[in-house]
């Protein structure tokens, strides 16, 4: 296809040219016309007797228009789009603090992704991973961006009419910074800062000026979310008792202080408030939580505040929640998921339904700033490529006054990233396994623990026994390689998946297995794990690792990968044990097998018996050994 664009292009000249050498479509006077015209705000793309259209209200939705005429007028044919956008602010938050840092040149491909989508927006989560002059131990060691890189990154944003800012942490979730000795003084707890100290005054509003230096957007999200360990460390010690929502408040006025004198836009996190409105903490998003007037009277009213709900898939839960934050007062920002947490795949089959639900709701409520947070729980072994599929739901969504069709949200996510709806689907799999509720929707993520778990130990085999986890990883392993596009610039997001398949497809049920042989008395069956099954599983591993590798150093700053590695190291090794464990045994150089004589419980409460999925949990070291991994005697 070749185009011939006319009319002003001041503003949108740099970007065109940058996706039409992604789409690979010439320019040339003997090309098709196209006129582009500005319009009052409506979106509007058309084919008619030769000549093409593009009018635009706002500068983004130009590349959406941009795309959808090369996705449309390949074949020729008339047609005409009209569309009405429907949020004002739509787009991604990139979790780029939990060992995941996006390079600057990944960071521009999913930026090109998001123009074809016509979103507008980008958050840039960033709890340390950012410079802060005089703070050595910020970010260190953790692939921190340089002001220099922050601003490649608004630049190249910019060129498509896409709005990036800075979202920082001013409260608690500071853990990989106050971790270092040297900088203890700023330490309350964990990970929440010692506020009310004149050090930690001056940290925040250098924080704050540092991180926002580099953009042109005046919005920064000041974060404060989940905050629960607020004022009971050190702050308890020199102050005595003093009310959670008192020193949050204190808090909170002296950080918009700070963000006033910048000029900036503040939003932040809003489950604070409910927690403390709630009085308990534990159901915060219950329905009878209620903002009590007088705390409604203490928050200030120029601070942007975010629901975040990830979770629920019915229209009445958000119509509930959204008029629990009413009272607040505020301006009301909402926050949904691509479900990407402590995971190898994509829960597509909770993401999905809950952003329907939630954005059919926000479009009644008069939400107008929307975005999907993809987040890194427990080290990243996911990442924001494989969620491109949700987060074209977002972006049609937008343009639509209901919800769009799967039809055209599978057309429009192949012609912007290559890759096939159902292929994105098939990620779900990893975790929508027997066991499961439907659709995965109590969260159960057993690609994470069935392969990290040890095969001596079992300590998810209570859990999924009697399931035929086996061979649905065959299955899984079969459909994503027969949906594999070798020429697709995107294909290689597939390499991990299918080879996370085929070693669970061997590993889910091998502690199971040596379990039963062992009860039994068949040293045959233990020898013939030993010498067969488990080394073929461990050359499996190293091949994932090796993949997983190139993958993660395509995308990321090398620093956090060295997590992911121990990880594979650790099972490695693991099996290179078990494998001589069960030799001595046979061999009669041990008369039994300590870790096969332990009975085997389930994992949690989160189970299938109480209907609640195949289980799930948050934490590597958790699934690799019920032993210390470490020992925090005084966490504050």
């Amino acid at each position: 296809m070749k185009l011939k664009v006319i009319g002003d292009l001041t503003e949108v000249r740099a970007g065109m040219e940058l996706l039409l050498a992604d789409l690979k479509v010439q320019q040339g006077e003997d090309g098709l016309p196209v006129e582009v015209s500005s319009s009052e705000g409506e979106l509007e793309v058309g084919l008619e007797n030769g000549r093409a259209y593009i009018r635009y209200g706002a500068k983004h939705q130009f590349f959406r228009a941009l795309g959808l005429l090369v996705q449309k007028g390949q074949g020729g044919g008339t047609f005409h789009i009209r569309e009405k956008q429907q949020f004002d602010t739509i787009g991604p938050m990139f979790d780029l603090s939990r060992n995941g840092v996006l390079t600057v040149g990944s960071f521009k491909f999913l930026l090109r992704k998001m123009a074809l989508m016509g979103l507008n927006s980008v958050m840039l989560y960033m709890e340390d991973t950012y410079e802060l002059e005089g703070e050595a131990y910020f970010g260190y060691m953790r692939g921190r961006y340089s002001a220099a890189e922050l601003r490649e990154i608004d630049d190249y944003a910019d060129q498509f009419g896409i709005e990036a800012f800075p979202s920082i942490q001013t409260l608690a979730h500071l853990e990989e910074f106050l971790k270092w000795e040297p900088v203890k003084a700023y330490k309350d707890t964990k990970g929440a800062l010692l506020v009310g100290d004149s050090q930690t005054d001056r940290l925040v509003e250098n924080m704050i000026a540092a991180v926002s230096a580099p953009f042109r957007s005046k919005k920064i999200h000041i974060g404060m979310d989940e905050a629960e360990e607020l004022g009971r460390g050190k702050f308890l010690d020199r102050n005595g008792y003093v009310s959670r929502f008192e020193i949050m408040t204190d808090h909170l006025d002296k950080v918009l202080a700070a963000v006033r004198r910048l000029g900036l836009k503040p939003m932040m996190w809003s489950d604070m408030f409910l927690k403390l409105a709630s009085g308990s903490g534990e159901d915060y998003y219950g329905h009878e939580t209620q903002i009590p007037e007088e705390m409604a009277r203490r928050i200030p009213k120029d601070v942007d505040m975010v629901y975040w709900d990830y979770n629920h898939v019915e229209e009445s839960d958000y119509e509930t929640l959204i008029a629990k934050h009413r009272p607040l007062g505020n301006n009301l920002v909402f926050a949904g998921a691509v479900w990407v947490f402590n995971t190898f795949g994509v829960n597509y089959g909770l993401s999905l339904p809950a952003t329907d639900a939630a954005l059919t709701v926000c479009k009644r409520e008069g939400i107008r700033e929307v975005y999907a947070t993809m987040w890194g729980d427990d080290g990243m072994e996911s990442n924001p490529y494989i969620a491109l599929l949700g987060l074209q739901f977002y972006a049609e969504h937008a343009y639509s006054e209901a919800s769009p069709s799967d039809a055209v949200v599978a057309e429009r996510v192949e012609f912007c990233t290559g890759i096939a709806a159902d292929a994105y689907l098939q990620l779900k799999y990893l975790d929508e396994t027997p066991g499961a509720e439907p659709n995965n929707q109590k969260q159960s993520n057993p690609s994470k623990f069935l392969l990290y778990q040890d095969v001596l130990l079992g300590m998810f085999d209570k859990q999924i026994e009697g399931l035929p986890m086996n061979e649905h990883y065959d299955r899984v392993e079969q459909e994503i390689v027969a949906r594999r596009r070798p020429d697709a610039e995107l294909d290689y997001l597939f390499e991990v998946p299918q080879k996370l398949c085929g070693i669970l497809k061997r590993k889910s049920e091998i502690g199971i297995e040596l379990k039963r042989a062992y009860d039994g008395g068949d040293k045959a069956e233990l020898e013939r794990i030993a010498r067969e099954v488990l080394p073929v599983i461990s050359k499996a591993v190293a091949e994932l690792r090796t993949a997983h590798r190139a993958q993660w150093l395509s995308m990321f700053k090398p620093f956090g990968w060295e997590v992911i590695d121990i990880r594979y190291g650790g099972v490695v090794s693991r099996l290179d044990t078990a494998v001589m464990r069960l030799m001595d045994y046979v061999d009669g150089r041990i008369d039994r097998i300590e870790e096969l004589e332990q009975e085997r419980l389930a994992y949690s409460t989160v189970n299938r018996f109480n209907q609640k999925g195949a289980g799930w949990c948050s934490y590597y070291y958790r699934m690799a050994s019920p032993n210390v991994f470490f020992h925090v005697i005084n966490p504050f």
